[in-house]
């Protein structure tokens, strides 16, 4: 009763979505003149002064100024996100790697089975890193909706995809949250809160470790899944298969063998030349070059995941303690080189996976602006001040969360929220005796919360699994409501 319920109204909201949301490009655009509107209505910035933080022209007094700044502010993160998408698609494209995937995908019989599944290993992966749990539960969602159709089980490829993304729902709990890990020491605090910022430092134990962060982020771990499954269609006829998004079609004959239709995959990529010159042929289509390259990053690796002191690995200080977006990039870097053999076949596969890049260059400089307006304009602590005032000692953290929560369709960066909210909603909790790392974790609650109607953080997800923003926002709205509610619960108990 209860799944035929929820799996109702999942269908519901999927059908609304699916016939007003726009395209994410639109989205941010429509974003943008809202920004814009806003920041001269609420504040007493002007248009020209609020089109000019748009574009990096102006910063705020006291703030530096450079080429870098309104939608140029996420250049270096762009190319990160880009990078992320092609060296996690190429390393799930290696022979090893595939026929791994293959075989996991081939474990569940039902949609329901599979939905859980692809919540449950991207939500964990995201706890360790929530690029790795992306990556992951985008590769895993498409892997498993072509081995569906392929047996000839129904599937709902949208839900699968949607149950690919719930890693961000719990990812700001996990190890790579950069609001708690942001204020674990001095210097952290000054990078993220200003050099101005008189913020102590909070230990993890109040944050990530607390009993609070262990309760909802471990719930989060088993309602992520639970939802998946519930919201799994129950009537056959609203199934839609993975080859209706272009993510794999079944070969006449061979309803075992799974033939990619992937736009990626009809690019048309240059062949080897079996006639080319001995040295490029030994060069790039041999092992050497990338043994030399895998050699240099593996002592990079050795060194960052496995540092000595005094000659005994202090695991203390281990990257594994907090892992980077460089850093899972420059591992699947070498791990992809590794699995797949010789330069040219590594080529090949970034090629294939480098097409899906076009949302992230297309919107991330839109979204740059909206956060420099955001912040520039005052508009962000604006909102968080306005909460600090009219809250009580129980409900600033639940009102902190949903101001976070807002917050993040207009700058959906965990860091760059927190950079912004935080010195207030510190302030705010020390006043009315609510615990820093209490005030920390409730605005990063509300930061991953509304990732889920926020297409932001889902480009290199729609760019791997081939669906649109509209075909999962229903699912994942749905996931959000459930999970406010549990979150929301905990922060009026604790």
């Amino acid at each position: 009763m209860i799944g035929r319920f929820v799996a109702g109204v999942g269908e519901r909201v999927s059908w609304v979505f699916r016939r007003t949301a726009p395209d994410p490009f639109v989205l941010a655009v429509l974003l943008t003149l809202a920004t814009l509107g806003l920041a001269v209505l609420l504040t007493d910035t002007s248009l020209h002064r609020a089109v000019r933080y748009w574009s990096g022209l102006e910063s705020a007094p006291g703030r530096p100024e450079g080429s870098n700044t309104g939608v140029w502010s996420l250049l270096a993160f762009s190319m990160q996100m880009c990078l992320i998408l092609v060296t996690g698609t190429a390393l799930a494209s290696a022979p090893i790697v595939d026929r791994g995937l293959e075989r996991l995908a081939r474990l569940p019989r039902t949609c329901a089975q599979a939905a859980a599944m692809i919540a449950a290993v991207a939500c964990a992966l995201a706890v360790v890193n929530w690029g790795l749990g992306l990556v992951a539960g985008a590769v895993l969602a498409r892997k498993v909706g072509v081995s569906m159709e392929s047996r000839g089980r129904a599937a709902h490829y949208p839900l699968l995809a949607a149950a690919g993304y719930l890693g961000l729902m719990v990812w700001h709990g996990g190890f790579s949250g950069s609001a708690p890990l942001s204020m674990t020491t001095e210097g952290g605090i000054r990078a993220s809160l200003g050099a101005a910022s008189t913020a102590t430092p909070i230990p993890l134990s109040g944050t990530l470790l607390s009993p609070m962060n262990l309760v909802i982020t471990g719930g989060l771990l088993v309602l992520c899944p639970l939802m998946a499954w519930l919201l799994s269609p129950k009537d056959a006829s609203a199934m839609r298969q993975a080859s209706a998004f272009g993510a794999g079609a079944t070969k006449p004959g061979r309803p075992d063998v799974a033939e990619s239709t992937d736009p990626a995959d009809s690019v048309r990529l240059p062949s080897p030349d079996e006639r080319k010159p001995l040295l490029p042929r030994i060069l790039e289509d041999s092992p050497i070059v990338t043994v030399l390259l895998v050699g240099v990053i593996g002592w990079w690796a050795l060194d960052y995941y496995l540092p000595r002191q005094d000659g005994a690995i202090a695991w203390g200080q281990s990257g594994l303690q907090n892992l980077s977006l460089n850093a899972v990039n420059l591992t699947m870097l070498m791990l992809g080189l590794l699995l797949h053999g010789t330069p040219m076949r590594y080529a090949r596969a970034i090629e294939r996976g480098a097409v899906g890049c076009a949302g992230i260059l297309l919107q991330f400089p839109l979204y740059a602006g909206i956060m420099a307006v955001m912040r520039e304009s005052g508009m962000t602590a604006l909102l968080a001040t306005r909460i600090a005032e009219v809250a009580s000692p129980t409900t600033l953290p639940v009102l902190a969360f949903l101001a976070a929560g807002v917050t993040n369709l207009f700058v959906p960066s965990g860091g760059g929220q927190w950079s912004v909210q935080g010195p207030i909603m510190l302030e705010a909790g020390e006043a009315a005796g609510v615990s820093p790392g209490v005030m920390c974790m409730a605005v990063a609650y509300g930061d991953q919360l509304t990732n889920m109607l926020q297409p932001f953080w889902a480009l290199p997800l729609l760019g791997i699994t081939g669906v649109k923003a509209r075909d999962i926002v229903g699912y994942t709205s749905v996931v959000m409501v459930a999970g406010g509610v549990w979150i929301g619960l905990w922060l009026l108990v604790f």
